[in-house]
């Protein structure tokens, strides 16, 4: 039979153990979502960039199509 203090050490072993391994798959789980996160902003900000760049070009490109309107015959 085992002793007392053998035994706290298997408790102690077992509970380390545990909380080691938790402690790996929240870090797991947290880095994943923060690599999600950051995926989701930078295609966000490349929408903004793409959105910003055709909102410069616009006006460019509407001044050079528009003509002066007909004058209408009275």
């Amino acid at each position: 039979m085992p002793s007392k203090l053998e035994l706290i050490k298997d408790v102690l072993q077992v509970a380390v153990d545990s909380g080691a391994e938790r402690v790996g798959r929240v870090t797991t789980l947290i880095t994943g979502v923060v690599r999600d996160v950051s995926r989701e902003l930078g295609e966000w900000a490349g929408d903004v960039f793409e959105v910003v760049e055709a909102a410069k070009q616009a006006p460019a490109a509407t001044k050079s199509s528009r003509r002066k309107p007909a004058k209408s015959a009275k």
